[in-house]
Protein backbone atom coordinates (compact mmCIF):
# COMPACT_ATOMS: atom_id res chain seq x y z
CA UNK A 1 0.00 0.00 0.00
CA UNK A 2 1.11 3.58 -0.42
CA UNK A 3 0.46 6.89 1.22
CA UNK A 4 -0.38 9.88 -0.94
CA UNK A 5 1.54 13.13 -0.71
CA UNK A 6 0.92 16.74 -1.59
CA UNK A 7 3.27 16.47 -4.56
CA UNK A 8 2.31 13.01 -5.78
CA UNK A 9 0.51 14.12 -8.94
CA UNK A 10 -0.88 11.74 -11.50
CA UNK A 11 0.84 8.38 -11.65
CA UNK A 12 2.47 8.32 -15.06
CA UNK A 13 2.88 4.52 -15.21
CA UNK A 14 5.78 2.24 -14.59
CA UNK A 15 8.87 3.91 -16.01
CA UNK A 16 11.21 2.38 -13.46
CA UNK A 17 14.94 2.09 -13.18
CA UNK A 18 15.62 0.72 -16.65
CA UNK A 19 18.87 -1.03 -15.80
CA UNK A 20 17.16 -2.95 -13.00
CA UNK A 21 13.48 -3.37 -13.73
CA UNK A 22 13.03 -3.20 -17.48
CA UNK A 23 12.71 -6.96 -17.76
CA UNK A 24 10.05 -7.28 -15.05
CA UNK A 25 6.56 -8.24 -16.10
CA UNK A 26 4.29 -7.19 -13.22
CA UNK A 27 1.10 -9.04 -12.25
CA UNK A 28 -1.63 -7.66 -10.02
CA UNK A 29 -2.64 -11.10 -8.73
CA UNK A 30 -3.00 -11.14 -4.96
CA UNK A 31 0.16 -13.15 -4.30
CA UNK A 32 2.04 -11.74 -1.33
CA UNK A 33 5.36 -13.21 -0.46
CA UNK A 34 5.44 -14.85 2.95
CA UNK A 35 9.21 -14.84 3.25
CA UNK A 36 11.05 -12.52 5.59
CA UNK A 37 11.15 -9.09 3.99
CA UNK A 38 14.87 -8.94 4.63
CA UNK A 39 15.72 -12.57 3.89
CA UNK A 40 17.52 -11.98 0.61
CA UNK A 41 19.72 -9.32 2.15
CA UNK A 42 21.46 -11.57 4.62
CA UNK A 43 23.46 -13.46 2.01
CA UNK A 44 24.75 -10.10 0.74
CA UNK A 45 24.96 -8.23 4.03
CA UNK A 46 27.11 -10.80 5.80
CA UNK A 47 29.76 -10.19 3.17
CA UNK A 48 29.93 -6.44 3.86
CA UNK A 49 31.49 -5.89 7.30
CA UNK A 50 32.11 -2.29 8.30
CA UNK A 51 35.81 -1.37 8.47
CA UNK A 52 37.13 0.27 11.60
CA UNK A 53 37.27 4.04 11.85
CA UNK A 54 40.44 5.26 10.17
CA UNK A 55 43.26 6.17 12.54
CA UNK A 56 43.33 9.80 11.44
CA UNK A 57 39.61 10.15 12.20
CA UNK A 58 39.92 8.36 15.52
CA UNK A 59 42.11 11.23 16.72
CA UNK A 60 39.99 13.96 15.08
CA UNK A 61 38.68 16.10 17.95
CA UNK A 62 35.28 16.36 16.25
CA UNK A 63 34.74 12.61 16.32
CA UNK A 64 33.72 11.01 19.61
CA UNK A 65 35.75 7.87 20.35
CA UNK A 66 32.63 6.17 21.72
CA UNK A 67 29.21 5.94 20.04
CA UNK A 68 26.23 7.22 21.99
CA UNK A 69 24.47 3.99 21.01
CA UNK A 70 25.57 0.84 19.20
CA UNK A 71 23.08 -1.86 18.23
CA UNK A 72 25.44 -3.79 16.02
CA UNK A 73 23.49 -3.18 12.82
CA UNK A 74 24.19 0.55 13.31
CA UNK A 75 25.83 2.94 15.71
CA UNK A 76 25.42 6.67 16.27
CA UNK A 77 28.49 8.78 16.97
CA UNK A 78 28.95 12.48 17.65
CA UNK A 79 31.05 14.03 14.86
CA UNK A 80 30.78 17.72 15.65
CA UNK A 81 28.93 20.36 17.65
CA UNK A 82 25.34 19.14 17.39
CA UNK A 83 26.27 16.74 14.58
CA UNK A 84 25.78 12.97 14.68
CA UNK A 85 26.40 10.18 12.18
CA UNK A 86 24.40 6.96 11.98
CA UNK A 87 26.70 4.34 10.47
CA UNK A 88 25.35 0.94 9.44
CA UNK A 89 27.15 -2.39 9.60
CA UNK A 90 25.15 -4.64 7.23
CA UNK A 91 27.07 -7.72 8.34
CA UNK A 92 25.35 -7.42 11.72
CA UNK A 93 21.80 -6.83 10.54
CA UNK A 94 19.58 -5.15 7.97
CA UNK A 95 17.53 -2.75 10.09
CA UNK A 96 19.14 0.33 8.59
CA UNK A 97 21.47 -0.78 5.71
CA UNK A 98 22.46 2.78 4.71
CA UNK A 99 24.09 5.55 6.73
CA UNK A 100 22.42 8.73 7.93
CA UNK A 101 22.56 11.02 10.91
CA UNK A 102 21.07 14.15 12.41
CA UNK A 103 21.76 17.77 13.21
CA UNK A 104 20.52 19.06 16.58
CA UNK A 105 20.60 22.80 17.27
CA UNK A 106 19.13 24.82 20.14
CA UNK A 107 15.77 25.27 18.42
CA UNK A 108 15.31 22.35 16.06
CA UNK A 109 16.68 19.15 14.57
CA UNK A 110 17.01 17.66 11.11
CA UNK A 111 17.04 13.89 10.61
CA UNK A 112 18.81 12.46 7.57
CA UNK A 113 17.50 9.28 5.85
CA UNK A 114 14.41 7.12 6.22
CA UNK A 115 16.52 3.92 6.01
CA UNK A 116 15.21 0.59 4.75
CA UNK A 117 12.71 -0.03 7.53
CA UNK A 118 10.54 1.85 10.03
CA UNK A 119 12.61 0.20 12.77
CA UNK A 120 15.71 1.86 11.31
CA UNK A 121 14.06 5.29 11.35
CA UNK A 122 12.84 4.63 14.90
CA UNK A 123 16.37 3.72 15.97
CA UNK A 124 17.67 7.05 14.70
CA UNK A 125 14.84 9.03 16.32
CA UNK A 126 15.55 7.31 19.64
CA UNK A 127 19.21 8.27 19.31
CA UNK A 128 18.26 11.90 18.67
CA UNK A 129 16.12 11.90 21.80
CA UNK A 130 19.09 10.68 23.83
CA UNK A 131 20.82 14.02 23.20
CA UNK A 132 18.07 16.54 22.45
CA UNK A 133 14.34 17.17 22.90
CA UNK A 134 14.07 20.00 20.37
CA UNK A 135 11.31 19.81 17.72
CA UNK A 136 12.19 17.95 14.52
CA UNK A 137 11.87 20.27 11.53
CA UNK A 138 12.03 17.44 9.05
CA UNK A 139 13.51 14.14 7.93
CA UNK A 140 15.40 14.27 4.65
CA UNK A 141 15.63 11.39 2.19
CA UNK A 142 18.90 12.17 0.42
CA UNK A 143 17.37 10.38 -2.59
CA UNK A 144 14.44 8.11 -3.37
CA UNK A 145 16.11 4.66 -3.36
CA UNK A 146 14.38 2.06 -1.20
CA UNK A 147 17.24 1.51 1.24
CA UNK A 148 16.99 5.21 2.14
CA UNK A 149 13.21 5.66 2.14
CA UNK A 150 11.22 2.55 3.08
CA UNK A 151 11.33 3.53 6.75
CA UNK A 152 9.60 6.87 6.03
CA UNK A 153 6.31 5.60 7.44
CA UNK A 154 7.74 5.84 10.96
CA UNK A 155 8.41 9.54 10.53
CA UNK A 156 5.03 10.09 8.92
CA UNK A 157 3.23 8.33 11.77
CA UNK A 158 5.04 10.59 14.23
CA UNK A 159 4.22 13.85 12.47
CA UNK A 160 7.69 14.48 11.10
CA UNK A 161 7.65 16.25 7.69
CA UNK A 162 9.32 14.15 5.01
CA UNK A 163 11.72 16.18 2.86
CA UNK A 164 13.18 15.09 -0.48
CA UNK A 165 14.01 16.22 -4.00
CA UNK A 166 10.90 17.43 -5.82
CA UNK A 167 10.86 14.37 -8.09
CA UNK A 168 11.54 11.77 -5.40
CA UNK A 169 7.91 11.00 -4.54
CA UNK A 170 6.98 10.26 -8.15
CA UNK A 171 10.08 8.12 -8.61
CA UNK A 172 9.04 6.07 -5.57
CA UNK A 173 5.53 5.65 -6.97
CA UNK A 174 6.84 4.60 -10.37
CA UNK A 175 9.40 2.12 -9.04
CA UNK A 176 8.02 0.62 -5.84
CA UNK A 177 4.23 0.75 -5.87
CA UNK A 178 4.02 -1.72 -8.82
CA UNK A 179 5.97 -4.26 -6.77
CA UNK A 180 3.27 -4.26 -4.08
CA UNK A 181 1.00 -7.23 -4.66
CA UNK A 182 3.08 -8.29 -7.65
CA UNK A 183 3.55 -11.98 -8.43
CA UNK A 184 6.95 -13.08 -7.18
CA UNK A 185 7.67 -15.39 -10.09
CA UNK A 186 6.66 -12.76 -12.63
CA UNK A 187 8.96 -10.26 -10.96
CA UNK A 188 11.98 -12.49 -10.43
CA UNK A 189 11.61 -15.00 -13.27
CA UNK A 190 13.59 -12.98 -15.84
CA UNK A 191 16.53 -12.71 -13.43
CA UNK A 192 16.38 -16.42 -12.63
CA UNK A 193 16.44 -17.10 -16.37
CA UNK A 194 19.59 -14.99 -16.76
CA UNK A 195 21.32 -17.21 -14.20
CA UNK A 196 20.17 -20.36 -16.01
CA UNK A 197 21.13 -19.06 -19.48
CA UNK A 198 24.54 -17.61 -18.52
CA UNK A 199 27.25 -18.59 -21.01
CA UNK A 200 30.21 -18.30 -18.66
CA UNK A 201 31.04 -18.60 -14.99
CA UNK A 202 31.52 -14.83 -14.78
CA UNK A 203 28.12 -14.12 -16.33
CA UNK A 204 26.51 -16.67 -14.02
CA UNK A 205 28.09 -15.14 -10.92
CA UNK A 206 27.07 -11.66 -12.02
CA UNK A 207 23.52 -12.78 -12.80
CA UNK A 208 23.23 -14.52 -9.43
CA UNK A 209 24.36 -11.39 -7.59
CA UNK A 210 21.74 -9.39 -9.49
CA UNK A 211 19.04 -11.94 -8.64
CA UNK A 212 19.96 -11.74 -4.94
CA UNK A 213 19.77 -7.95 -4.99
CA UNK A 214 16.49 -7.77 -6.93
CA UNK A 215 14.96 -10.39 -4.64
CA UNK A 216 15.79 -8.13 -1.69
CA UNK A 217 14.27 -5.12 -3.43
CA UNK A 218 11.13 -7.08 -4.29
CA UNK A 219 10.66 -8.41 -0.78
CA UNK A 220 11.11 -5.02 0.87
CA UNK A 221 8.86 -3.10 -1.56
CA UNK A 222 6.27 -5.89 -1.54
CA UNK A 223 5.86 -5.85 2.23
CA UNK A 224 6.43 -2.17 3.13
CA UNK A 225 4.26 0.91 3.31
CA UNK A 226 5.57 3.29 0.66
CA UNK A 227 5.36 6.58 2.54
CA UNK A 228 6.00 9.44 0.16
CA UNK A 229 7.86 12.67 0.93
CA UNK A 230 5.39 15.52 1.48
CA UNK A 231 7.87 18.42 1.56
CA UNK A 232 9.29 18.63 -1.99
CA UNK A 233 12.53 20.53 -2.42
CA UNK A 234 12.99 22.31 -5.73
CA UNK A 235 16.63 21.76 -6.76
CA UNK A 236 16.55 25.06 -8.66
CA UNK A 237 16.20 26.81 -5.29
CA UNK A 238 19.25 25.15 -3.80
CA UNK A 239 21.55 25.71 -2.03
CA UNK A 240 19.22 26.44 0.89
CA UNK A 241 20.18 27.06 4.50
CA UNK A 242 18.40 25.48 7.46
CA UNK A 243 18.70 27.41 10.72
CA UNK A 244 18.36 25.05 13.70
CA UNK A 245 19.44 27.61 16.31
CA UNK A 246 23.18 28.07 16.57
CA UNK A 247 23.64 25.40 13.91
CA UNK A 248 23.14 25.90 10.19
CA UNK A 249 22.97 23.15 7.59
CA UNK A 250 23.01 23.80 3.86
CA UNK A 251 21.16 21.55 1.42
CA UNK A 252 22.77 21.21 -2.02
CA UNK A 253 21.96 19.15 -5.10
CA UNK A 254 24.53 17.42 -7.31
CA UNK A 255 24.30 14.98 -10.23
CA UNK A 256 25.54 11.43 -10.13
CA UNK A 257 23.78 8.64 -8.33
CA UNK A 258 20.01 8.94 -8.85
CA UNK A 259 18.89 12.27 -10.28
CA UNK A 260 17.29 13.05 -6.90
CA UNK A 261 20.42 13.49 -4.78
CA UNK A 262 20.49 16.13 -2.04
CA UNK A 263 23.29 16.40 0.50
CA UNK A 264 23.62 18.40 3.71
CA UNK A 265 26.74 20.45 4.41
CA UNK A 266 27.69 22.12 7.65
CA UNK A 267 30.30 24.58 6.32
CA UNK A 268 31.22 26.01 9.73
CA UNK A 269 32.39 22.56 10.85
CA UNK A 270 33.54 21.09 7.51
CA UNK A 271 31.10 18.17 7.71
CA UNK A 272 29.10 16.78 4.77
CA UNK A 273 26.31 14.18 4.77
CA UNK A 274 26.59 13.00 1.18
CA UNK A 275 23.96 10.30 0.79
CA UNK A 276 24.93 7.90 -1.99
CA UNK A 277 26.97 10.46 -3.87
CA UNK A 278 29.75 8.84 -1.86
CA UNK A 279 30.33 5.13 -1.30
CA UNK A 280 33.26 4.89 1.11
CA UNK A 281 35.34 1.80 0.33
CA UNK A 282 32.59 0.33 -1.91
CA UNK A 283 32.10 0.07 -5.63
CA UNK A 284 29.53 2.79 -6.45
CA UNK A 285 25.97 1.79 -7.35
CA UNK A 286 25.24 3.16 -10.83
CA UNK A 287 22.12 1.30 -12.02
CA UNK A 288 19.62 4.15 -11.82
CA UNK A 289 18.25 5.41 -15.12
CA UNK A 290 19.11 8.96 -14.01
CA UNK A 291 22.63 8.08 -12.87
CA UNK A 292 25.35 9.76 -14.88
CA UNK A 293 28.95 8.61 -14.65
CA UNK A 294 30.45 11.80 -16.09
CA UNK A 295 28.23 13.93 -13.83
CA UNK A 296 29.15 11.84 -10.80
CA UNK A 297 32.84 12.12 -11.51
CA UNK A 298 32.45 15.91 -11.78
CA UNK A 299 30.65 15.92 -8.43
CA UNK A 300 33.44 13.95 -6.78
CA UNK A 301 35.96 16.40 -8.26
CA UNK A 302 34.02 19.19 -6.52
CA UNK A 303 34.13 17.24 -3.24
CA UNK A 304 37.90 16.93 -3.66
CA UNK A 305 37.99 20.72 -3.75
CA UNK A 306 36.34 21.04 -0.33
CA UNK A 307 38.53 21.87 2.67
CA UNK A 308 41.25 19.27 3.30
CA UNK A 309 39.84 18.64 6.78
CA UNK A 310 36.31 17.93 5.57
CA UNK A 311 34.59 14.99 7.26
CA UNK A 312 32.26 13.01 4.99
CA UNK A 313 29.36 10.83 6.13
CA UNK A 314 28.85 8.57 3.09
CA UNK A 315 25.69 6.76 2.06
CA UNK A 316 27.45 3.45 2.67
CA UNK A 317 30.74 2.56 4.32
CA UNK A 318 32.78 4.19 7.05
CA UNK A 319 33.09 7.90 7.82
CA UNK A 320 36.03 9.27 5.86
CA UNK A 321 38.02 12.34 4.97
CA UNK A 322 39.42 13.43 1.63
CA UNK A 323 41.15 10.06 1.28
CA UNK A 324 37.71 8.51 0.79
CA UNK A 325 36.96 10.90 -2.06
CA UNK A 326 40.31 10.12 -3.67
CA UNK A 327 39.61 6.40 -3.39
CA UNK A 328 36.21 6.40 -5.11
CA UNK A 329 37.61 8.67 -7.81
CA UNK A 330 40.31 6.05 -8.40
CA UNK A 331 37.61 3.37 -8.69
CA UNK A 332 35.76 5.39 -11.33
CA UNK A 333 39.07 6.05 -13.13
CA UNK A 334 39.81 2.33 -13.19
CA UNK A 335 36.36 1.39 -14.50
CA UNK A 336 36.61 4.07 -17.17
CA UNK A 337 40.16 3.07 -18.09
CA UNK A 338 39.35 -0.60 -18.58
CA UNK A 339 36.10 0.24 -20.37
CA UNK A 340 37.80 2.65 -22.75
CA UNK A 341 40.37 0.04 -23.81
CA UNK A 342 37.56 -2.39 -24.58
CA UNK A 343 35.57 0.30 -26.38
CA UNK A 344 38.54 1.19 -28.55
CA UNK A 345 39.08 -2.51 -29.29
CA UNK A 346 35.50 -2.87 -30.49
CA UNK A 347 34.29 -5.06 -27.61
CA UNK A 348 30.46 -4.81 -27.43
CA UNK A 349 29.09 -3.07 -24.35
CA UNK A 350 27.23 -6.18 -23.15
CA UNK A 351 30.43 -8.22 -23.24
CA UNK A 352 32.55 -5.42 -21.78
CA UNK A 353 30.34 -5.28 -18.70
CA UNK A 354 31.42 -8.82 -17.80
CA UNK A 355 35.09 -8.49 -18.78
CA UNK A 356 36.00 -5.87 -16.19
CA UNK A 357 38.58 -7.16 -13.70
CA UNK A 358 38.60 -5.83 -10.14
CA UNK A 359 42.22 -4.79 -9.50
CA UNK A 360 44.09 -6.07 -6.47
CA UNK A 361 43.95 -2.61 -4.90
CA UNK A 362 40.15 -2.78 -4.68
CA UNK A 363 39.71 -6.49 -3.91
CA UNK A 364 38.27 -5.65 -0.49
CA UNK A 365 35.73 -3.16 -1.86
CA UNK A 366 32.23 -4.70 -1.70
CA UNK A 367 30.39 -5.08 -5.02
CA UNK A 368 26.74 -5.03 -3.97
CA UNK A 369 25.65 -6.65 -7.24
CA UNK A 370 27.37 -6.58 -10.62
CA UNK A 371 24.30 -5.27 -12.45
CA UNK A 372 23.90 -2.49 -9.91
CA UNK A 373 27.51 -1.31 -9.94
CA UNK A 374 30.16 -2.19 -12.50
CA UNK A 375 27.91 -3.38 -15.34
CA UNK A 376 25.77 -0.25 -15.63
CA UNK A 377 28.78 2.03 -15.09
CA UNK A 378 30.42 0.53 -18.18
CA UNK A 379 27.15 0.62 -20.14
CA UNK A 380 26.69 4.30 -19.32
CA UNK A 381 30.27 5.11 -20.31
CA UNK A 382 29.79 3.34 -23.64
CA UNK A 383 26.59 5.32 -24.21
CA UNK A 384 28.39 8.60 -23.44
CA UNK A 385 31.23 7.78 -25.86
CA UNK A 386 28.84 6.65 -28.58
CA UNK A 387 26.84 9.84 -28.08
CA UNK A 388 29.92 11.88 -28.90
Amino acid sequence: MSNSSSNGGEVAGVRGDRQLLNSLSFSRRSFLTKTSCFGAFYSLAKLIPLPALAAELAIDSRVSPTPIVDKGFASVRKIGNGLYATISDPSKGTTTICNGGFLAGREGALLIEGFISPAGASFQMDALRMVSQVPVKGALDTHYHYDHSMGNSFYGANGVPLWAHATAAQRMVDNYVPLQGADKQAALGPFEKRVKDAKSDAQRQHAQSDLNAVTGLFQVANTSVVSLPNHPIDPAKLPMSIDLGGLTGVMESYPGHSGTDILVRVPDQNVVYTGDLLFSGWYPVCFDEKATVSGWRDTLKKFAGFDKDTLFVPGHGQICGQEGIASIREVFDDIAGQAEKMYQAGVPAEEAQHRYVVPEKFKNFPVFAWGFTIGPAIAKLYAEWQGK
